[in-house]
């Protein structure tokens, strides 16, 4: 999943957003210099990719883009699942989008300092240019595939991938409402259970 899906994922705890948003710049024994909390958050960011990753709807929505993408209708699939979690927010959460945004923006910054400069550097442009609420808008996805098309090694042209996303928008948004179901109870189920875990390793 993508960076809103884990801001909401991460169910209003502040440390846990924390490492579900650094857990891909966090390698190995890196995980241990980190608070109880924001180790959660990294283990929980890990299992939600690995619970996506396997999960057959999830391999459905990525068919749509898989023959002419290949392996990065992963990458595709995340994108437009953030932009049926924006676009349809209301269902999700009573607060707003915009609001929503803007506290997981403080809470990144709050210790900034201590995280990746990697992700700093990121962190500095979703700010800037408010990825989280852009993205329940065609152009603000078209704008995070234009940078993930900059960024790739090969010339993966993600940044086509919205004529999909168009063309297919209703097949694609049934399946995220049927998985994104299944996620969020995965999601509050691993959380409980890795809260649960950290607490007896500390006694």
């Amino acid at each position: 999943m993508n960076f809103l899906a884990h801001a909401y994922l991460s169910f209003d705890q502040e440390e846990v957003l924390v490492g579900n948003f650094v857990a891909d710049f966090i390698k190995g024994k890196e995980l241990q210099r980190f608070s109880t909390g924001v180790q959660i958050g990294i283990l929980l960011h890990r299992e939600i990719d690995t619970f996506t990753d396997t999960h057959p709807l999830v391999k459905a929505a990525q068919s749509y883009f898989r023959p002419r993408f290949r392996h990065y209708s992963s990458v595709i699939t995340d994108i437009v699942f953030d932009y049926f979690l924006a676009k349809n927010w209301t269902t999700y959460s009573k607060q707003d989008l915009e609001v929503f945004a803007q506290e997981t923006y403080a809470v990144l910054k709050k210790d900034e300092g201590n995280l990746p400069e990697s992700f700093q550097h990121m962190l500095h442009w979703m700010q800037k240019q408010n990825w989280l609420f852009h993205y329940r808008e065609i152009p603000g996805i078209q704008q995070a595939l234009n940078g993930l098309t900059r960024r790739a090694t090969f010339d993966s042209k993600m940044n086509e991938a919205t004529e999909i996303l168009l063309e297919k928008e209703q097949e694609l948004e049934l399946i995220f409402f049927a998985f994104f179901q299944d996620l969020e109870t995965f999601a509050r189920q691993k959380l409980t259970e890795l809260t649960q875990n950290h607490g007896r390793h500390k006694t």
